[in-house]
């Protein structure tokens, strides 16, 4: 998001409201997740000192049974029974714990029964080689019992941050809006790393604050920046990463189906490093979980809107329909109408007033068959009736059915000689060109000339239609054939924005591509039917040619 930047305003009531209902609502739902254990915290004040009393328990009872062994006689061995609470103290405290026992059963062991007793004398040199291999079986034994203590800690942590995701999946699974989705994130967040956290999404082009762990966190102008740099990027930064490290907070980006959707913030509220080496895989499956949950939801209104764009053009696509087939009969009768009392000439009857009534009913007639033509195209309800096609024949039949329509204008064919014939449908490919020389009669000079030309180009053949006018707006001739597009100055025009849709939907329906553009003199427009050369019709020697 280039230029991107964090709205740091204070949030409003309303906003509130909503971060408030999202953590209640997720409160229920994720208040079952387990709290993992932290690897790595110090014991409390009570902790070592307990182990230490319960080793040196251990070691003095041991000591006292060798004491009692010893009143019958029996000591072999007994130097072996002084691994018990080394192993004991290894596996329940720690390595220190371990190595404490060891060193005081090497002690107890010599004191009392190692000659001369009662002393920490050694006068024999094999009672010293016996007490060091005690001390290095100890640390051996202290060393592999403090390891199966980690790996049973490390167990349970994973199996604590598992439990802890679950939870989380479960409560995201019924969650239905971002405000809720980040609510749950930034609450679960500090919950379990002990962090303040918050949660900024983009919209609009910018990152926006969607949910926090606490009221307010004040952002300052780095922690903007390390913000957006995260967005940008699709990578952390701030406190602890590699970007911005100066910043307080550590930003980590959300990211769903290769794209970022925000960024979720975190900082300490004593001022310490955001995150320790042992959460970051609890913190990236937190916001992998919240990721595919926004994504889900994103696409969920992106199909909703998508169902409501479909019966939106259904229900259009229906009225288009209905209105041209019940205006199909009565204006057929107007047309036949209007036809007689223009060849009734005389009796009363105004000749131009005849002649402008037929027009205005042929006019509505092409209107009408626009109507219905875009119904069956948005209906995808086309009938194809291909056949072999003269252009020249075509493009004739054209002006001489807008004939009224063009009076005025002067008129000109000039298509090459040698043009092959075309397969299409005879009555669409009319249609097309009744409504691109309707569009030029509206638009071209009113003396201007109008001109139907055709010729060979790479590819195939083109059929294009020529004016002499003010031209079409530049950059915008793309638009002309989207439906109820209309430019400037067309309301000036008269017209309802169909006939140029209507003349792409049937060219792309029997494989043509209609373009629309400027003449390179300026002095007007040119409207191009490009045929492909698999709809050309040659003759077989011009085919092997």
């Amino acid at each position: 998001m280039p230029g991107g930047s964090i709205d740091k305003r204070p949030p409003s009531a309303q906003e509130a409201a909503v971060s408030q209902a999202a953590d209640s609502e997720t409160g229920r739902a994720l208040a079952d997740a387990p709290r993992p254990a932290r690897a790595g915290a110090p014991a409390g004040a009570w902790g070592r000192p307990l182990g230490y009393a319960v080793s040196a328990a251990l070691v003095a009872l041991v000591t006292a049974l060798g004491v009692a062994a010893a009143s019958f006689g029996s000591l072999t061995n007994l130097a072996l029974l002084y691994l018990v609470p080394v192993m004991a103290a290894a596996t329940l405290y720690g390595l220190r714990t371990g190595l404490f026992a060891g060193l005081l059963s090497s002690l107890a062991y010599n004191f009392f029964f190692l000659p001369p007793l009662h002393s920490f004398t050694i006068r024999d040199p094999e009672n010293l080689l016996t007490i060091l291999v005690l001390l290095g079986v100890a640390l051996v034994t202290s060393q592999l019992a403090a390891r199966v203590r980690q790996q049973a800690d490390l167990a349970e942590l994973s199996a604590g941050r598992n439990a802890a995701l679950a939870g989380f999946a479960r409560g995201l699974a019924g969650l239905s809006s971002e405000a809720e989705v980040g609510g749950a994130l930034s609450a679960e967040a500090a919950r379990l790393l002990g962090v303040d956290a918050v949660l900024l999404l983009e919209a609009g082009g910018r990152l926006q604050p969607c949910a926090a762990s606490a009221p307010a966190h004040a952002l300052g102008a780095l922690e903007v920046a390390a913000a957006d740099w995260a967005f940008d990027q699709s990578e952390p930064a701030g406190r602890g990463a590699d970007r911005l490290a100066a910043s307080e907070w550590l930003f980590q980006p959300l990211i769903a189906g290769g794209r970022p959707l925000g960024v979720l913030g975190i900082a300490r509220p004593d001022g310490g490093d955001p995150l320790r080496a042992d959460q970051g895989a609890l913190l990236a499956g937190l916001i992998d979980q919240a990721a595919l949950s926004l994504g889900r939801i994103r696409l969920a209104a992106k199909l909703a809107n998508v169902a409501r764009l479909e019966e939106r053009d259904r229900l259009r696509a229906a009225l288009l329909s209905s209105v041209s087939h019940d205006l199909r009969t009565p204006l057929t009768t107007i047309l036949a109408a209007a036809g007689q009392l223009k060849a009734a000439r005389g009796a009363g009857i105004d000749p131009a007033l005849a002649d402008g009534l037929l027009a205005e009913a042929e006019r509505l007639d092409r209107f009408v068959a626009n109507l219905l033509g875009m119904a069956r195209v948005e209906a995808g309800a086309l009938r194809l009736n291909s056949e072999t096609v003269d252009l020249t024949d075509a493009a004739a039949a054209a002006v001489h059915d807008l004939r009224n329509r063009l009076d005025g204008h002067r008129l000109r064919i000039d298509l090459e000689a040698d043009l092959p014939l075309v397969r299409a449908d005879p009555q669409l490919l009319h249609h097309i060109l009744i409504n691109l020389l309707d569009n030029a009669g509206k638009y071209a000079d009113p003396a201007g000339a109008i001109a139907i030309s055709g010729a060979h180009e790479a590819g195939g053949l083109a059929l294009a239609i020529v004016d002499e006018g003010p031209g079409l707006p530049a950059g915008r001739e793309a638009d002309l054939f989207e439906t109820f597009t209309r430019l400037e100055g067309s309301d000036r025009k008269g017209g309802t924005g169909l006939g140029l849709a209507i003349v792409k939907g049937f060219a792309e329906a029997m494989g043509l591509h209609v373009s629309a553009a400027n003449r390179a003199d300026g002095r007007g427009a040119v409207f191009t039917l490009h045929f492909p050369e698999a709809l050309l019709v040659r003759a077989p020697a011009e085919a092997a040619s």
